[in-house]
């Protein structure tokens, strides 16, 4: 995820402090944060798939996925 967008996250963060936010900067607070998780989400995924396992007897397998994914 970019900065700049990350940056307009901690913005509105910090002005839901201060006061309510208005129904525009709610959606775009929520698109913002789905944005960022799914991009989160995106890299565990990658990283996990990306990892080995040596059993005792030195052979290597990757992880396997567990039935019925991410809820």
């Amino acid at each position: 995820m970019e900065k700049e967008k990350i940056a307009r996250i901690n913005q509105l963060a910090r002005l839901a402090k201060e006061r309510e936010l208005t129904p525009m900067e709610l959606a775009e607070r929520a698109e913002l944060r789905r944005q960022y998780i799914d991009d989160w989400r995106a890299g565990a995924v990658a990283v996990l798939e990306s990892v080995r396992i040596q059993e005792p007897d030195g052979s290597i397998h990757p992880l396997k996925k567990k039935q019925g994914g991410i809820k």
